[in-house]
């Protein structure tokens, strides 16, 4: 068999699902309909108005990690990697890990000016460049144990506590006005071989504190749970998965504020094992079924680190990566629970646990980025712009009755309506939202 053919056979398999299932919850789930009255100053309604619509944002998120960002062995590579992120994403996720935040303590690494530690650029520059380019800026992540900093390595728990809600307070005062999504606990079920577990990891509070620490600070902050083992197999049991488990404790116990449970979706698998990864990563009915599961949690879900190998710069492996991206995201963009699905490394060849450039070890070895080394675009990169700014994307016209109403249906997203009535045009922006009723009245003076 062909590595399509092993890869993509639940795809392939499942086409009827993938048509009536999925291309249905996207109809029916990613767009909406948008009433629209045309009024002048005095309240008369205009009639016979010609209305465009054109799409320029869009409701779900889509992005990825951001951590490359300017840490390039050259300003050509910082240059276009600016370019190739803020041409395709509408979300970014930053590195708030505190062992490189603040590796001295008091000593935080927020501004341009901070040493430079590899694949953590300082936060103040990666915030700055988000706002700048009209991407959403998510943190990652408050309280991940695996990467503490050395100076909290010994401390009792109480003081653990206290250094840690220091931490959350003082980011709070920084960024909550600009960073809407904020992790809060980060793989709590893994235990990295290379790295310690504090005193508090073993605390049996150590999430449900974390969370209400959490919003004691940012209130009106969206606040997200993340881990690793949501679709392996060996971890799924439907209702007594040990996350799903984790999170109906939390709400047990009174935690409110969670809004969002995190799924990470890295297929960090040989090739040689891709028969038994397409079984239980790119099967689409195993897909809707844990998603359903996490969805009665009554909680939306993200996607919120994807990792698609393409295990060599081939055309076919690239066309391969490039297949399941598509099919992968449309699964994920068609379920009612999803707001987001964030891709991790956008280029080869600078992944984790890795030198720039050696594909030989750590994450480069499954060539899992949407561009090459070299920054040139792969497939994959190429597939994803086309959904989001081409198939899933809405431009389109409509005219005002007599009353002055008319309306169009489209994808959920923000929009420019070009009206013209009476031989002017007038430029209006308008949201089309999920969560509201989309009536508006337009006065056109």
């Amino acid at each position: 068999m062909t590595r399509r053919e092993i890869a993509l056979k639940y795809f392939d398999e499942n086409r009827d699902f993938m048509q009536y299932t999925v291309q249905n919850g996207i109809e029916r789930y990613r767009k909406g309909t948008a009433t629209l009255t045309l009024t002048d100053r005095e309240g008369a309604p205009i009639p016979h108005a010609v209305i465009r619509a054109k799409q320029k944002t869009h409701e779900f998120k889509y992005g990825a990690n951001i951590f490359m960002l300017d840490e390039f062995e050259n300003q050509t590579k910082n240059q276009l990697y600016k370019e190739k992120f803020s041409g395709l994403f509408n979300l970014a996720t930053l590195p708030f890990y505190w062992n490189t935040l603040e590796p001295e303590q008091g000593k935080p690494r927020y501004g341009a000016d901070s040493p430079k530690i590899y694949r953590r650029p300082a936060t103040d520059p990666c915030v700055e460049f988000c706002l700048a380019n009209g991407i959403e800026p998510k943190l990652h992540c408050l309280n991940y144990d695996n990467f503490s900093p050395d100076w909290v390595k010994d401390v009792d728990v109480d003081t653990h506590k206290r250094l840690l809600e220091k931490r959350m307070r003082e980011l709070a005062e920084r960024y909550a006005d600009v960073i809407p999504s904020w992790e809060v606990t980060n793989e709590t079920f893994k235990t990295l071989g290379n790295y310690y577990q504090t005193k508090f990891y073993k605390e049996p509070d150590f999430v449900e504190w974390s969370f209400r620490t959490a919003d004691k600070y940012l209130p009106n902050n969206r606040l997200i749970i993340n881990d690793y083992f949501v679709f392996d197999p060996k971890q799924y049991r439907e209702y007594r998965s040990p996350y799903f488990m984790q999170i109906e404790r939390l709400l047990y116990k009174g935690i409110a504020h969670l809004d969002s449970i995190g799924m990470q979706f890295h297929s960090f698998f040989p090739k040689e094992k891709e028969d038994w990864v397409a079984k239980y990563r790119y099967d689409p009915v195993y897909l809707y079924e844990v998603m359903d599961l996490y969805a009665t949690l009554g909680k939306k879900l993200q996607i919120t680190e994807m990792t698609i190998p393409a295990f060599s710069n081939s055309e076919e492996d690239e066309a391969v990566q490039a297949e399941l991206v598509r099919n992968l995201y449309s699964v994920f963009f068609s379920h009612p629970a999803m707001e987001a699905a964030i891709y991790w490394n956008l280029v080869d060849g600078y992944a984790w646990k890795a030198e720039p450039g050696d594909m030989s070890v750590g994450e480069n070895v499954y060539y899992g980025g949407l561009l090459r080394f070299d920054l040139s675009e792969k497939p994959a990169y190429r597939v994803l712009k086309e959904l989001f700014t081409k198939e899933w994307h809405t431009e389109t016209e409509c005219a005002t009755a007599e009353n002055g109403t008319a309306g169009f249906r489209g994808f959920f997203g923000t929009y420019d309506l070009e009206i013209t009535a009476d031989g002017k045009t007038v430029i209006k922006e308008i949201s089309l939202r999920s969560d509201k009723n989309n009536v508006n009245t337009l006065v056109i003076e």
